[in-house]
């Protein structure tokens, strides 16, 4: 029995390290190796679209700070979908300048549907060609004056996709809205910012991205409807070779939960989305291991492979042999299941330390909340992390129940008032 469990816990570890390993690289990759030298760009015509519901306490410094951007604002069109609301929403989008889309569907609930009612909207009203590309934000964003300016250099170097560096309004809340912002940031500074210097795609990261007219052209409006939507997305054109960029100097700042109970809905929601999303393209993306562009396809297929569930599994093995050994009264097969245990626990613990650290380092001047907050929530980071495994668990468990459901946003600030909590 101790040996068994020496073998199985060295052959989950070799297959960890196997699968991840390329990440270690990436933070080096992103640490050392210098962007490509800016060129002259051209200016694009675009129309954002956000889809909004019930949305009227934030909706305003979103539409703001689109039209205080320093890209040109005639070459800006905005679209708001007011989708199911009930409140102003919709009159607050309209004083603001935008053109409103509402939409009343309670049967066919999602961002996925909203966007597909827009596409569908502008395809009639002007034809979808009308603009070269399209940027979705979500209603509680808020953008960095020079957003546009900066995607609009990825878009001209020949990207029909584009993602952009996600940052928080509200780091400092508490431990779950800076486990979520640090996530993020982690995941724009050292996935997706490496992926953009080695030249291989990135993934979109729910909010903040720019597609192309001729991707929305090719696929008769939108048609990606999971739960996660954006990964949905992201997978199928990485699947079909199509290389996703990331526009780093591109800022938004949207708004983390910060009650555990709103947290873990949405939370519950993005993992079942990553189940569907594996169930249904990872055989594609496997295939595409084997082609011309097999290491993006490679980096997506481990990006939403349900690695927490090998954990829990792992976990299980050794909770179960310790209970054997406490039935059998082998105390070395209870010390070593018990070890093993720990040992997994407190490697996936480092290596979050290790991660969230170097993010923190090298973000420092990005984090908005105070030094002392910026260090004691690099050590509940883990914690945050910690929680998806029961949020996995649910997920297989009620894997049919769980849908949308509207989150409340409630903080009504611009780019100027979240930096003046850093210090």
């Amino acid at each position: 029995m101790i040996e068994f469990i020496g073998i199985f816990n060295f052959v989950v570890l070799l297959i960890f390290y196997f699968c991840y390993f390329y990440q270690l690289i990436y933070v080096f990759v992103s640490l050392f190796k210098k962007p490509a030298p800016e060129k002259e760009h051209a200016k694009h015509k675009y129309a954002t679209i956000i889809c909004a519901r019930n949305e009227k306490l934030v909706i305003g410094e979103l539409l703001r700070s689109i039209n205080n951007q320093t890209y040109p604002k005639e070459l800006i069109d905005v679209y708001v979908v007011a989708d199911n609301c009930t409140d102003e929403t919709a009159d607050i989008a309209r004083a603001n300048g935008a053109e409103v889309i509402e939409r009343n569907d309670l049967d066919n609930i999602g961002k996925g549907f909203a966007l597909k009612y827009a596409f569908n909207h502008i395809d009639e009203v002007k034809g979808i060609e009308a603009y070269e590309a399209y940027v979705v934000f979500d209603a509680d964003n808020v953008l960095e004056p020079t957003y546009f300016e900066e995607i609009n250099k990825v878009f001209d170097d020949g990207y029909k996709i584009v993602t952009s560096y996600r940052n928080s309004k509200n780091y400092a809340s508490n431990w779950i809205s800076s486990g979520y912002a640090l996530w993020f940031l982690r995941e724009s500074k050292y996935l997706n910012g490496a992926r953009m210097k080695l030249g291989t795609s990135c993934a979109i990261s729910g909010t903040g991205f720019l597609v192309s007219s001729e991707i929305i052209k090719k696929n008769d409006g939108w048609k990606h409807f999971l739960l996660t939507e954006d990964i949905e997305f992201s997978t199928d054109n990485i699947s079909q070779g199509e290389v996703i960029g990331f526009a780093e100097k591109a800022v938004l700042y949207d708004e983390q939960p910060v009650k555990f109970s709103v947290s873990w809905k949405q939370r519950l929601r993005w993992t079942k989305g990553f189940y569907q999303t594996f169930f249904r393209y990872g055989g594609a993306l496997f295939r595409g291991i084997f082609t011309e562009h097999g290491f993006q396809c490679y980096d997506m297929l481990m990006t939403i492979a349900p690695a927490t569930v090998l954990t829990l599994f792992s976990m299980l093995v050794n909770i179960i042999c310790s209970i054997i050994g406490i039935a059998t009264g082998e105390s070395e097969v209870i010390i070593a299941s018990i070890t093993e245990l720990a040992a997994c626990l407190g490697s996936i613990y480092v290596s979050l330390i290790f991660f969230g650290g170097v993010t923190v380092i090298s973000e420092w001047k990005k984090i908005n909340c105070k030094s002392w907050q910026k260090i004691v929530y690099l050590f509940t980071f883990p914690i945050f992390i910690f929680t998806y495994m029961p949020i996995a668990i649910s997920a297989i468990v009620n894997f049919k129940k769980i849908g949308w459901s509207h989150i409340e946003h409630t903080i009504k600030t611009d780019v100027n008032d979240i930096k003046e909590l850093n210090g």
